[in-house]
């Protein structure tokens, strides 16, 4: 066959490329009909707002504007396979430290959580969460209530987020070291309010 390339036909690349999709998990944020006026009355398009995750600590979120709803969402899904951050996770279920982000007027605050507390998080806030494969997350968003600012401020909180090791990397330190210096801070707190 003139089709084959290295044992395997055109449609076994399409099927390993579904394969790669289907490990994605999308969720439909907002989705909003706008109107633009002309000559002989409206015209109306739809704008959808979609987060992408594959629950193991990459998401990522997009933009699409089409005539119809569908297309809007298609163009969206592809925006955000696009442009997916890496989130490091503690044990694969929370954040290692708690953070602030904004975007705009919308500020949110992230904190973590201990096992068993679940995703207490707005509607905007909560599909990035499950996307990303979070599990025990307490998060907060104060200013709008603007589901695009939400978004782009959480992300803007996650993209904060380390890891003991990039921190250890960064200054040149083994990781005991990094987190060996963390709890003796803690208890030094502790023992100082005592």
């Amino acid at each position: 066959m003139a089709r084959e390339q290295g044992g395997r036909s055109d449609r076994g690349r399409g099927r390993d490329r579904d394969d790669r999709d289907s490990e994605f998990v999308d969720k439909l944020v907002h989705i909003n009909r706008v109107a633009k006026v002309v000559k002989g009355g409206r015209r109306f398009g739809f704008a959808a707002l979609v987060v992408v995750g594959d629950q193991k600590g990459r998401v990522g979120f997009g933009k699409g504007k089409a005539r119809e709803v569908p297309e809007a969402i298609r163009k969206a899904t592809e925006q955000a396979k696009r442009q997916m951050i890496r989130v490091p996770l503690r044990e694969g279920r929370t954040l290692h430290h708690d953070v602030a982000g904004r975007h705009g007027a919308g500020r949110v605050y992230l904190r973590a959580a201990p096992p068993g507390t679940g995703i207490i998080a707005g509607g905007p806030m909560r599909a990035v969460f499950e996307t990303l494969g979070m599990q025990d997350l307490v998060a907060k968003s104060i200013g709008t209530s603007n589901p695009y600012n939400m978004v782009r401020a959480t992300f803007d909180a996650l993209t904060r987020e380390q890891s003991p090791r990039m921190v250890a990397a960064r200054r040149g330190l083994k990781v005991s070291d990094v987190v060996s210096r963390r709890s003796d801070a803690s208890s030094e707190a502790l023992e100082d309010a005592e």
